[in-house]
């Protein structure tokens, strides 16, 4: 039951760092003046809050509230709303994950804000675990101006409850240590947090739990592990010893390749042509086929859907997909986003108003297995590779769709809604912040 993040024979232990409020915190690094601006970041289209400000969720909005339920509050408190910028989003996150990284390599990149890191072995520079902690919050705020809170335990199931109190509780001023917490600090701190906050517990398993007699952390802590195992299977039984400081869950420092990629929006209108149909579609290939390469690997089949909006019930309905073999398998942007169209064609119906659209790239396999077949047409594999590559340079050195298929059009008058989006402040030259 034991970690094997490193090399060490030491016991492990795990800090989580997290960004609070991440999206919300990444338009306020550019924006001061938003600081204690009550403010929510929407969904694609502006529909729902994905990201909500401390001084939201005070007001009790809850994460997906859609924006129009939320407009009487945004008048009578001043809430501000602004669009998705997930290049911005991203780009912050790797800058976040170099900085993790100089303190040790052993981490594992869970989500976009949060990272799991084995720092056993890089404690003999600090005199506690916390002051670790405190080095990283620093310098994360000194030089990404983003606020994090460090969770550290020896599990990482515990290191997430750490990270929930050093939100919650002030007392830990954004560092929370269970590793060196007694333990009736510990029993105490679990049994005044629901069990529906434990990592990889959920609304409805929480229920279950509670129908048992089982409502808080310490009550799951102190439930027979084999007993839990009979009734949620073996999961279960893991988050049972990770709570009571035994480490099952290993460091995950390399992210498997996916083995099926999505790429899908919801349009900002309603599209009827086929031609804005294709644009959408080409769009959404073209990035498919971006992230199959940056894994490294290619694809036997690419799934074309598209569907009207289910909600408005007073139109005709009509939602339908088809799966479309390559000869070969590729990463070439051209020869999928060819194959995509060819499948839109086919399950085209005129006559009705599209609210979404979206490919599926599947049978995913690495680069290197792959032959080439006999009757493929057009650029040889070794002129594809070098097309894609020299594409993907000069969209890395100069933004992202500087260059790209003609198919994806040039108006893009369907792309989704983003009223109130906020420059790509570190990724383009023209929409760098200005000092005055």
């Amino acid at each position: 039951m034991s970690s094997s993040a490193n090399s060490s024979s030491k016991s492990p232990l795990f800090a989580l760092v997290d960004i609070n409020n991440f999206y919300v915190s990444c338009e306020r690094v550019f924006a001061p003046q938003l600081e204690s601006t009550p403010m929510v970041v929407l969904s694609n289209n502006d529909g729902c809050a994905v990201a909500r400000s401390n001084e939201v969720k005070a007001l009790g909005v809850k994460m997906g509230t859609p924006w129009f339920q939320m407009k009487d509050l945004a008048k009578q408190y001043g809430i501000l709303a602004c669009s998705s910028n997930y290049t911005l989003y991203h780009d912050m996150s790797q800058r976040v994950v170099q900085i993790l990284r100089q303190f040790t390599p052993h981490l594992e990149v869970y989500s976009i804000d949060e990272s799991f890191l084995a720092i056993e072995s890089v404690l003999q520079s600090y005199d506690s675990p916390v002051h670790l902690g405190k080095d990283i919050k620093e310098r994360i705020k000194q030089w990404t101006g983003l606020p994090v809170c460090v969770g550290i335990a020896p599990s990482k199931t515990l290191a997430k409850f750490a990270n929930h109190l050093a939100k919650k509780q002030n007392i830990f001023g954004g560092v929370c240590d269970l590793s060196t917490m007694n333990k009736q600090d510990l029993y105490q701190w679990m049994s005044e947090v629901s069990v529906a906050e434990v990592w990889g517990v959920g609304r409805r398993i929480a229920k279950r739990l509670e129908t048992m007699g089982i409502q808080t952390v310490l009550d799951l802590t102190q439930a027979p592990p084999q007993m839990m195992r009979l009734q949620f299977g073996v999961v279960m039984e893991r988050l049972c010893y990770e709570l009571r400081g035994v480490s099952c869950l290993r460091l995950e420092e390399i992210t498997p390749p996916k083995q099926q990629i999505i790429a899908s929006r919801s349009f900002g209108k309603l599209v009827i042509g086929l031609d804005e149909l294709a644009e959408s579609v080409a769009t959404h290939t073209t990035r498919a086929a971006e992230k199959l390469r940056e894994q490294h690997s290619v694809a036997g089949l690419i799934t074309v859907f598209i569907q009207t909006n289910r909600f408005m019930r007073n139109e005709p309905q009509y939602s339908q997909s088809i799966q479309m073999p390559l000869v070969a398998p590729t990463d070439n942007t051209f020869k999928l986003t060819e194959v995509a169209i060819e499948g839109l064609k086919a399950i085209y119906k005129k006559g009705y108003r599209y609210k979404k659209a979206g490919v599926v790239l599947s049978l995913i396999a690495d680069q290197p297995v792959v032959q080439s077949s006999l009757f493929e047409g057009g650029l040889g594999k070794g002129q594809s590779g070098r097309l894609m590559k020299t594409l993907d340079a000069i969209n890395a050195k100069y933004g992202k769709h500087t260059l790209r298929p003609a198919a994806t059009g040039t108006q893009q008058t369907w792309r989704m809604k983003s009223e109130n989006v906020s420059p790509h402040y570190t990724s383009h030259w023209d929409q760098l912040p200005l000092v005055s």
